[in-house]
């Protein structure tokens, strides 16, 4: 068969993202810190940008009424003799006298002084937690150990978790260390013995253990039950302990009862990470039996197009062939920032439109009216795909009267029940409200829970009542179990 070569044409459709499309997807899914995080790398990588900031001034000017007289502003004085006479007059004190008062302690230059640190309160002294390494580093520091103990031990406080376990194998710190296991095995032992209690562990049950000499437990029964009997002491088998130590029940759960007072994460009061706060992107307020929407546009930049680039544009002789072709790209990289922002706003109030118009009986009268609602119905509401309502509600939260909730909350499936079709979230709530109801030496298993469902009208699977179970990270009914 002969080869041969010829031109052929052929439509066919693809779906290419520009890199503008990409841009407004990006700041679609981004929460409202994080977006303000990139506009404010756009500020400054594009020149064409520049932030718009509304003065007192303007803001009064804008709910000044036309009727109202406009107050003439007083004419500006340069600076001189008259200009500190009234500040010695209402303050007491003219600027280089005040300049000179702040120049001793070094707050003329924003910051305080070594020597400043007296004026500060005990909690603004103490507020920062100390650090788990720092606190160990210290520890070893002050010690009497050896030149190498003092090396591998750095490396075993190194290769600890913020729990203070162990994460590296003894044979990997000797290989880093280039010395023998022997002294490694010393190191080790060196480190357990510092504080806090269980640091160095390399399972929970070292770590409980390693907690039991500064309590003056060694060789007790205590230290028997964790060592023999640690299996059944994680099941709260404790019938087969007692059997196993040959022992009265009550003597097991007085040693279960030392056990349970140990921490089995020593390095949680030296955890430095801050507490994450989050900022709603949406606030929904009632206001005369209706609702109001509004965006949050706290600490995110309002922008707008500078004018002196735009002038620059517009002057044809003022600028290079490469100057003019860089601003252009800028410019059309600025304006298609601003109308991706203008976009986001409007997707996001549309869909928190939608779901208040779902989920109305929620917002007026609580979490038990919450109803069955999937993504789709969003999407068929707004006309939307339903790629584009998983992008607005993921990460972002909402500020309504019932609370600081996710966007993905108001989502959730129908669960059959005698009275229709009912959230699963609601069903959560319920499992939540039964368990904290319960018997803590009774507790509820799953067939029970189901139960309880059932004569509330709801049916639901005993492993679907696991599976929500789980979700809300509540433990089995032997886990919840409590003797004493």
């Amino acid at each position: 068969m002969a080869q041969e070569q010829r031109l052929e044409l052929k439509l066919s459709q693809k779906l290419i993202l520009t890199p503008q499309l990409q841009q407004s997807i990006k700041l679609l899914q981004l929460p409202l810190l994080e977006l303000s995080q990139d506009i404010n790398q756009e500020l400054m990588s594009n020149p064409l940008l520049e932030e718009s900031v509304e003065t007192e001034r303007d803001a009064e000017a804008k709910n000044e009424s036309p009727e109202a007289p406009r107050v003439e502003e007083e004419p500006f004085q340069a600076p001189g003799e008259d200009f500190e006479a009234p500040l010695e007059k209402i303050f007491g004190f003219t600027t280089d006298s005040y300049f000179e008062e702040r120049e001793s302690d070094g707050r003329d230059l924003g910051y305080f002084n070594e020597s400043s640190e007296d004026v500060l309160s005990p909690f603004e002294r103490n507020r920062k937690k100390t650090d788990l390494y720092e606190h160990l580093l210290w520890q070893l520091r002050l010690s009497h150990a050896t030149e190498a103990e003092g090396r591998v031990s750095e490396i075993i406080i190194n290769n600890l978790d913020e729990d203070c376990y162990l994460q590296a194998s003894l044979e990997e710190i000797a290989e880093t260390a280039k010395t023998d296991p022997t002294t490694v095995e010393e190191a080790l032992k060196f480190v357990q013995g510092l504080d806090p209690a269980g640091v160095g562990a390399r399972s929970l049950q070292e770590c409980l253990l390693l907690q039991l000499g500064p309590l003056n437990l060694k060789d007790t029964f205590v230290e028997h039950v964790l060592i023999d009997g640690f299996h059944e002491l994680e099941g709260k088998k404790y019938k087969q302990l007692a059997a196993k130590f040959k022992t009265s029940f009550e003597d097991i759960l007085a040693a279960v009862k030392i056990i349970e007072g140990l921490e089995p994460r020593p390095g949680r009061n030296y955890s430095s990470d801050e507490p994450v706060h989050i900022v709603p992107d949406v606030f929904v307020e009632e206001a005369d039996g209706k609702f109001i929407i509004t965006l949050n546009e706290e600490g995110v930049p309002r922008l707008r197009l500078s004018n002196y680039y735009r002038k620059l544009l517009a002057n044809k002789k003022s600028l290079g062939p490469e100057e003019r072709q860089f601003l252009e790209e800028k410019l059309r990289s600025a304006v298609w920032l601003l109308k991706s922002l203008d976009q986001r706003n409007k997707t996001i109030y549309r869909v928190t439109e939608s779901i208040l118009k779902f989920q109305e009986d929620f917002f007026k009268k609580g979490a038990k009216y919450i109803k069955p609602l999937n993504l789709r119905d969003i999407a068929e509401d707004l006309g939307m795909h339903e790629s584009t309502i998983s992008r607005v509600t993921s990460n972002k939260y909402i500020q309504c009267p019932q609370g600081l909730l996710n966007f993905r909350f108001f989502f959730s499936n129908a669960v059959s029940s005698e009275k229709g079709d009912i959230s699963s979230s609601t069903v959560k709530d319920m499992i939540r409200k039964i368990v904290s109801e319960e018997d803590s030496k009774k507790p509820l298993n799953d067939k029970k829970i189901v139960e309880i469902l059932k004569e509330k009208g709801i049916n639901v699977a005993r492993r679907t009542a696991a599976k929500y179970r789980e979700e809300l990270k509540i433990q089995s009914h032997i886990k919840r179990k409590k003797w004493f």
